[in-house]
């Protein structure tokens, strides 16, 4: 398993915008409603990924064969997991949030052995190992914090689950077309989606956004809608589904660490060891294997 140049940089550029937005979530949802605000940023974001599809010359169209295929990978990829995630952020710590959310590649593990019949090699296998062990480090001196907010904790690890899902689905699509054009339909009818839940539950609390707010809709707008999910399915239809989910295991410890200097949540010796895991993690997938 190796990388070509081009998928390095969308896995680099990835892990940054997304290990860094926990934090910037966590503020954004603290300041203004939460369904509200994912709404804005999907709205915002949709002009972004539009003009890459201008600029790279990918189609918009969709034949309508597809539609229900892709009305599915909507659900599973976008629409349960940004519902549920956005409702849970406010009572949990960003790190611990971006912790549970990355409990996906271990869901991913077991589902493709459960539904798709795969097989993990003992190198895939250890590399899962040791992503939930991980987890369950960054999370030591979480559990009396998590335990007082069981509802959020399960909410995000069914996100996690569905999300697992979704990219198995991804991988094995038969839609042929660019994964733009992809991105940008399941953006916008997410977007259809939580823009009518904001409206359903929070019209009573909408208001003008702050400075701090701003930022963190614009930050999600550009580098979250406008580039990170594209780049993130990118990511899982060409490479293998447990290549593709190990591939970003650094995201929830760049979450933990970016949290930790924003907003002053406390790091300890088992941040320094899981942050290794899932380094090893990582190379179990995409280290080059012996000849």
């Amino acid at each position: 398993m190796t990388l070509a140049p081009s998928q390095l940089a969308l896995l680099v550029g990835l892990t940054l915008a997304w290990g860094l937005n926990w934090p910037v979530m966590k503020l954004g949802v603290t300041v203004y409603p939460p369904l509200t605000f994912r709404a804005l940023s999907m709205l915002l974001g949709l002009p972004v990924l539009a003009v890459a599809l201008l600029g790279l010359k990918v189609p918009f169209r969709v034949p309508r064969a597809h539609w229900r295929e892709l009305a599915m990978l909507t659900l599973t990829n976008m629409v349960v997991w940004h519902v549920l995630v956005i409702l849970s952020v406010p009572h949990l710590s960003s790190g611990r949030a971006a912790i549970l959310g990355y409990t996906m590649p271990v869901f991913s593990a077991l589902l493709g052995a459960a539904l798709f019949g795969e097989r993990l090699r003992p190198r895939q296998a250890a590399g899962v190992a040791a992503a939930a062990l991980g987890v369950v480090l960054l999370l030591w001196h979480e559990f009396d914090r998590v335990a007082g907010a069981p509802l959020a904790a399960s909410v995000m690890l069914v996100a996690a689950a569905c999300w697992a899902l979704g990219t198995q689905q991804l991988r094995r699509t038969a839609i042929a077309l660019p994964t733009l054009t992809l991105s940008f339909w399941m953006t916008a009818v997410t977007t259809v989606v939580m823009l009518a839940a904001a409206a359903l539950v929070e019209r009573g609390q909408w208001h003008a956004p702050n400075a701090a707010a701003t930022g963190a809709i614009v930050y999600n707008a550009v580098l979250i809608f406008g580039f990170a999910h594209a780049a993130w399915f990118t990511l899982a239809r060409s490479l293998p589904p447990v290549a593709s989910t190990l591939s970003v295991m650094m995201i929830p410890v760049l979450g933990t660490v970016s949290g930790a200097l924003a907003l002053g949540e406390t790091l300890h010796w088992h941040d320094g060891a899981a942050a290794a895991l899932m380094v090893a993690a990582i190379a179990s997938v995409l280290w080059p294997a012996r000849r």
